[in-house]
């Protein structure tokens, strides 16, 4: 299984930016895809998450109203796309995938990529 992903970088704050995740060797249709997070000298923490069929999204409170996460099935994709950014958006974002079990805790996920980081200035 491998979980890619791209789109990160460094924008001003209030800007936007889309990260992808590409999956392979999972069925990736029936799988709940999450995106986390992790600053420095933070602990990982949830930011979005996605059921199988695209419906009721769930997002932490910090996201909540500025991140809208979205899947293509047909591409093993999912897609985070990041609005009105701040300073304390700026870490490793992480994708992840669980086979039939969906929720908020880590621990749920049984792969994870490898990363990609979003730098926000102000």
């Amino acid at each position: 299984v491998q979980l890619v992903e791209s789109g990160g970088g460094l924008v001003q704050a209030g800007g936007s930016l889309r990260l992808s995740c590409a999956a392979s060797g999972l069925t990736f249709s029936v799988s709940t895809m999450g995106w986390f997070r992790q600053a420095p000298g933070k602990e990982r923490e949830f930011v979005a998450a996605i059921i199988w069929s695209g419906s009721s999204p769930d997002y932490s409170d910090s996201v909540k109203g500025r991140f809208t996460i979205s899947r293509d099935n047909a591409k093993n994709t999912v897609y985070l796309q990041m609005n009105s950014l701040k300073p304390e958006d700026t870490a490793v974002y992480y994708c992840a995938a669980a086979l039939r079990r969906y929720g908020r805790t880590g621990n749920l996920y049984h792969y994870w990529g490898q990363g990609t980081q979003v730098t926000v200035s102000s």
